[in-house]
């Protein structure tokens, strides 16, 4: 019987793991002007070696969502929802990349936060952040409290580029890349391990809360 449950165990877990977690990269900002991209851009490149995602970067620059928010939308709205709405969905887990403005996170995230539900329960998020001498990080911590609402799970560790300007060359490389590399790797890690867990445990009992 011990070795019958350590074997279905074992089973389950080569096959989550033979089966790449779907990540969405969600670009949050969609200010003129905006640093975002780079920033994306970078860490879309750290991500997409990995054999264990397969990534889907979602900017709201380019998809997006109507401005008032409704449980019966329009025509131009709900084609506009249609656009983002299945992607999430279909993510096993989310990275959201977001800059600092004001203390907090910009309004188009809270916007297409605000437009979906089910599709962020039971699912891990992880942070890129960027900004003056924070990091982004006050924004990341407002975050946390809002996906908790929504029954996401927020991992610990965090990517965030403190004075981001300074840290890229025009071209958008990175200047000295080694520490955010790290950090990168250590919290795709802890996201790479809640994906899984998460994604068999809804599979085995549907969540409901």
């Amino acid at each position: 019987m011990v070795t019958e449950t350590a074997g279905h165990t074992a089973a389950a877990t080569s096959t989550s793991v033979a089966t790449p977690l779907q990540l969405a990269v969600i670009v949050g900002s969609t200010r003129e002007g905006r640093f975002g991209p780079k920033v994306a851009d970078w860490f879309t490149s750290r991500a997409t070696p990995r054999a264990d995602l397969r990534i889907d970067v979602i900017d709201l620059a380019d998809t997006p969502l109507p401005g008032t928010l409704s449980h019966r939308p329009g025509p131009e709205d709900a084609a506009a929802l249609a656009a983002v709405a299945p992607r999430l969905e279909a993510a096993d887990a989310f990275v959201v990349i977001t800059p600092e403005y004001n203390h907090s996170y910009p309004a188009s995230l809270k916007n297409a936060i605000d437009w979906h539900y089910t599709q962020w329960r039971a699912k891990p998020v992880g942070f890129v952040s960027y900004g003056g001498i924070s990091g982004g990080l006050r924004a990341v911590e407002h975050l946390r409290t809002v996906f908790a609402e929504l029954h996401a799970v927020t991992v610990r560790d965090t990517v965030s580029f403190h004075n981001a300007g300074e840290l890229f060359d025009a071209d958008g490389t990175l200047k000295d890349p080694q520490g955010a590399e790290a950090a990168a790797s250590t919290m795709l890690d802890q996201l790479a391990w809640w994906g899984w867990a998460l994604r068999e445990a809804r599979a085995t009992r549907p969540y409901q809360g």
